[in-house]
């Protein structure tokens, strides 16, 4: 590998001693020997505001003199910890976590088992009114298993979208199409609140538009997820969180921007009351982006000769879309617990389009000139109903049981009709052609799941679980076309029109067995067992197909507590399965240009990938390092080829299984607090990706970078200043090239009434109307060059207005949740839907 991946790490590496000198109290991995005993104490850590659990506390116990730890351990994602083999007698024990303030309490050890029950970690806080200020939370948090990018945090997000959000997450890209990568693999999986999103199951860059980021809590990026997970995908899992609230009391906010790229208007309510608690939000927005294309083909023709191909194109896209939620809660008892949830989202866009095409060579029955203007219309309705019970036992710590329904649909409309002038202008020319489609499609999606938990001695548990899917999916498109000189009206054209009928159900079972050896080492085996049956059909002529396959799914991960307070050095390996989604899937011919076409493959079979990695994380008072070396290998990767039609001298691009992808990386994240109001976070990434195909016996590499540089400083009453800027350099395809780019954004926040009203102005890209991306294609027969002109210039003012009370209470119960995260998603290339 290139030497300036290794030298990143190394940058990475020497900056873990001055964040060691700065180290909370000492961990598990620096206490003195002490004697063994047959004492016990367990206990949970929560945040003394909120009462929720704080994740991975450090708990360490102390003699009753001096500031030597005798030994210790870190809480779970539940705020538990327990501490065995005591022997008796007077100790102190200390609480403490990044953010805040150390606890150190008086703790009697007997010979028998004692429960602390609850003990309260306080942040930095002050008391508001009516609103409680607690120590911020690091913009980028890193855990054992993921890393959290706390989007609320970041005040340069407000009054934007999901696809802002997901730019901004360390590890991911976000390209002009809207199609996300992680770690330079263009193959995760994206889910909302650890579920499936019927919403994310079409075109995803409309899809990421319509999520304001003002409901977006965190975004949490999994790249080596356990065997309880569905087929992980090449790169990994991304959740995005959206905001909750479970303390007692009535609270909400309401919100509203506006700007030059869009407006919204959003508002959430929660209620909370003793047993039961219901939540609901609800956002309508508008946005509208200006583009513009320019492409240069060049065709090498059978009989030697050269065709060129010229076209432009300037259009506008405008939408408008609303999107709701609404949750409902029961605990009848501290042992069980009820959960139903609804999400649904409506989507209108329409994108007009003026189109100018000249071709050239091969004679004068191919040459062509003409314009045309294409009028696009789009609408998606989308919803999720889910349901779930979760049995905890109270003599059983840890012990738990769930079951969890979800009924998912989504049904959408693209349609297009387009007129074509003999002439460069539009208009300016006769009327020569004219076409129309229609894409009608329906997805259904019916998931039944159970998890099931059980601990044994400490540090020993057992995980397993079953899972049943069902998916049906239909499309039912159709072309008119009508030729001005031949025709009076419009004709079906049997060729391009066709329905799809597509079921594909699914199996699952895992297990997953967790323990640890000693103090400093904790290891995590499993494997999934996953059976598909997949059926499809073409209505319109003889075109069934049916296939199915039994994939078995390891997974592994050891992690080792090092000497130095804070640092772990973990290593993992998985191997998942990634089925095509319906975006790969569907043969609909996407016609708009005739000269460039695409359609996916029913036929195509899953990726199977092996992801393998080594993580060093270390955190102190000053910040955090985390840094991955990391390989993933797909032997059968599921890859865009693209061809030329002589006969209708015309390029076209659609899905294979037919080359071998491979990732080599070294990635490095470092969150920073050079002063208390003063927080920096740095993100860098690189991938050499390799792709060999045998079938076209190509070979194509590339080393890319991405990274970015986020910061934030609060000052005076009430302000905080943002800035934000990244880069990627490009990727690469089997036969296609990408161009990278940059990105930038100041926001600037004022609270004001008592923290109550948030005003915040935003300024994005501001130097520059347009920023341009550019690609190339290259293939024995044509090759291509495409610059894509987006407007990304963007400013807008917010503002939020948080209202109600809140009450203490008892710490609520983690809710399990649908994660069907087995299919590779869509882009914005391919056929429809």
């Amino acid at each position: 590998m290139p030497h300036r991946v290794p030298l990143a790490l190394w940058a990475c590496l020497s900056t873990t001693a001055a964040l060691a000198q700065t180290a909370p109290p000492a961990s598990p991995a620096s206490t003195a020997p002490a004697p063994r005993g047959t004492g016990r104490l367990a206990g949970v850590v929560v945040d003394a505001a909120t009462k929720k659990p704080v994740e991975f506390a450090t708990v360490a116990l102390l003699p009753a003199t001096g500031d030597k730890p005798l030994t210790g351990t870190a809480a779970d994602e539940q705020g538990r910890f327990r501490l065995t083999d005591l022997p008796a007698g007077a100790y102190r024990l200390m609480l403490s976590f990044v953010g805040y303030a150390p606890r150190i309490l008086p703790v009697t050890v007997t010979n028998e088992a004692q429960d602390l029950g609850t003990l309260e970690l306080t942040a930095a806080s002050k008391q508001l009114g009516e609103v409680t200020v607690t120590g911020e939370r690091e913009i980028v948090e890193n855990k054992p298993d993921r890393l959290v990018y706390n989007a609320e945090r970041d005040v340069t997000n407000t009054g934007g979208t999901a696809a802002d959000v997901l730019r901004k997450t360390p590890l991911l890209n976000v390209d002009a199409d809207g199609n996300v990568q992680l770690r330079g693999s263009a193959n995760p999986r994206i889910l909302i609140n650890n579920k499936p999103s019927a919403l994310l199951s079409g075109n995803l860059a409309d899809a990421l538009k319509q999520i304001p980021a003002d409901q977006i809590k965190a975004v949490e990026v999994l790249t080596a997820p356990s065997a309880k997970y569905d087929g992980e995908g090449s790169g990994g899992v991304i959740n995005i969180v959206l905001k909750k609230n479970s303390l007692q009391g009535v609270n909400g906010n309401v919100g509203a921007s506006g700007g030059n790229r869009g407006q919204s208007l959003n508002g959430a309510i929660n209620a909370r009351r003793g047993q039961l608690g219901t939540n609901a939000s609800l956002s309508l927005n508008r946005n509208r982006y200006p583009y513009r294309n320019r492409t240069e083909r060049t065709d090498f023709l059978p009989d030697g000769q050269i065709g060129r191909l010229s076209q432009r194109m300037e259009a506008v896209s405008r939408g408008r879309s609303g999107w709701g939620e609404a949750g409902l809660t029961f605990d009848p008892s501290p042992e069980h617990g009820f959960q139903l949830s609804f999400t649904g989202n409506a989507y209108s866009g329409r994108q007009p389009q003026h189109f100018y095409n000249q071709y050239t060579g091969g004679g004068p029955d191919r040459d062509t000139l003409y314009s045309r203007e294409n009028r696009q219309n789009y609408l998606y309705q989308n919803f999720d109903l889910s349901g779930g019970y979760t049995r905890t036992f109270k003599a059983h710590e840890g012990r738990e049981w769930s079951v969890l329904v979800q009924r998912s649909r989504n049904h959408g409309n693209q349609d297009y009709d387009l007129d074509q002038y003999a002439a460069a202008d539009l208009f300016m020319g006769p009327l020569e052609y004219r076409e129309r489609s229609r894409n009608n499609s329906l997805n259904r999606e019916t998931t039944l799941q159970t998890d099931y938990v059980h601990p044994f001695k400490e540090g020993v548990s057992v995980e397993t679980g079953a899972k049943v899917i069902r998916r049906l999916v239909g499309s039912d498109y159709s072309i008119d076309t009508l030729l001005v000189s031949r025709q009076s009206d419009f004709a079906r054209s049997p060729r391009r029109s066709n329905a799809f009928d597509y079921q594909q159900d699914v199996a699952a079972a895992y297990g997953t067995y967790n323990f640890g050896l000693g103090k400093k080492y904790t290891f995590s085996l499993g494997t999934r067992l996953e059976y598909t049956n997949i059926r499809g059909e073409f209505q319109v002529e003889n075109g069934r197909f049916a296939n199915d396959y039994t994939n078995l799914l390891p997974s592994l991960s050891a992690t080792r507590t090092l000497k130095q307070p804070g640092q772990t050095l973990r290593l993992s390996y998985s191997r998942r399965i990634q089925r095509p989604g319906i975006w790969y899937l569907n043969p609909f011919i996407q016609q708009t240009d005739p000269r460039n076409i695409s359609y996916g493959n029913p036929e195509l079979a899953p990726e199977v990938t092996d992801n393998y990695e080594l993580t060093y994380s270390t955190f102190g008072k000053a910040g955090s390092v985390n840094a991955s070396a990391y390989t993933r290998l797909t032997g059968n990767a599921i890859e865009e080829i693209n061809f030329y039609n002589t006969e209708l001298a015309r390029a076209e691009s659609t899905y294979r299984n037919i080359a071998r992808n491979s990732g080599y990386g070294l990635s490095v994240n470092t969150n920073l607090k050079p002063l208390p109001k003063w927080q920096v976070g740095v993100n860098l990434d690189g991938t050499y990706s390799q792709l060999r195909s045998a079938a076209l016996n190509r070979t194509t590499s590339r080393l890319q970078f991405n990274g970015n540089l986020n910061s934030s400083w609060r000052f005076g009453k009430g302000y905080t200043v943002q800035g934000y800027g990244g880069f990627w350099t490009g990727g690469v395809g089997l036969q296609t090239r990408y161009g990278g780019g940059g990105y930038y954004s100041l926001g600037l926040k004022r609270s004001l009434l008592k923290e109550k009203l948030d005003l915040t102005l935003n300024a994005s890209n501001f130097l520059q109307t347009y920023r341009v991306f550019r690609s190339s294609t290259v293939t024995p027969q044509f090759e291509t060059r495409s610059a894509y002109y987006n407007a990304q210039r963007s400013v807008r003012l917010s503002l939020s207005y948080r209202f109600g009370k809140v009450d203490s209470g008892a710490p609520q119960r983690q809710r399990r949740s649908i994660s069907n995260d087995d299919q590779k998603g869509g882009g914005s290339k391919g056929g429809g839907n």
